[in-house]
């Protein structure tokens, strides 16, 4: 018999991906954002790309390091994609 999985902050509803919403009083909506505070912000605090699935065949002592530290490997290979892509544009742009 499997057990019950515990409610998480994710959850599928029908076949969709849901987050957890934000608390009322959790975002400074007041203050605009300077420019001090931009350089600190990362990719997906405002925007999030389009996630497209793809198959991928990795050597597998490659997913064994990403996995390695638990869950959301996948977003760990997304991000480490994305910071090559992003070398690569700057050196060539």
């Amino acid at each position: 018999m499997k057990k019950a999985k515990k409610n998480r902050a994710v959850r599928r509803v029908r076949g969709r991906r849901r987050t957890r919403t934000v608390k009322p009083g959790a975002l400074d909506l007041s203050a605009p954002v300077t420019g001090s505070k931009l350089h600190k912000m990362k990719i997906g605090d405002f925007y999030r790309p389009v996630k497209k699935p793809v198959t991928l065949r990795l050597d597998a002592d490659v997913i064994a390091w990403f996995k390695k530290d638990g869950k959301r490997y996948q977003t760990r290979i997304n991000h480490a994609l994305r910071k090559v892509m992003e070398r690569e544009m700057k050196q060539s742009g």
